[in-house]
């Protein structure tokens, strides 16, 4: 499972015209997924996300964790692509639909996270707070 964390002032998410999830201050989770995964490795990785020391403290240093911020997940297949040969990226190492989907949906349970529509075209909208952005990987061995 990978997962392209990123730290946002705001970020929204908008299918056919509407808003379908939105946060203030927290993080923006890009999520794909892959045929070997599980759930224990979701979970896993969403207890990673949430522990992430990326928000400032007092002094201004990042070493802060998630706390009561908010989470804005979104599935994307597009992060297995794989464009090493030639220029239209092959999305083979994606899981099928009726394997991420539940994966995904749990690991936004476990974050308590505001989501896209799994599948849907769409427009996600943010504003990042410093430049902050990590690609996490999990796999099940």
């Amino acid at each position: 499972m990978r997962a392209l964390v990123q730290r946002v002032a705001r970020a929204s998410v908008t299918v056919d015209g509407e808003v379908v999830g939105a946060i203030g201050p927290g993080l923006l989770v890009l999520l794909g997924v892959t045929h070997d995964d599980t759930a224990a490795v979701g979970d896993r990785l969403a207890e990673k996300v949430r522990a992430l020391r990326v928000f400032p403290d007092a002094d201004g240093r990042m070493n802060e964790p998630l706390g009561d911020r908010e989470v804005l997940v979104v599935s994307q297949f597009t992060l297995y692509g794989d464009a090493r040969r030639g220029t239209r990226p092959s999305y083979v190492a994606a899981a099928r639909p009726e394997v991420a989907e539940p994966l995904y949906e749990r690991f936004c349970a476990a974050l308590d996270a505001q989501r896209g529509v799994f599948g849907a075209h769409m427009e996600v909208e943010l504003v990042n707070d410093g430049p902050v952005t990590l690609m996490l990987e999990l796999s099940a061995s």
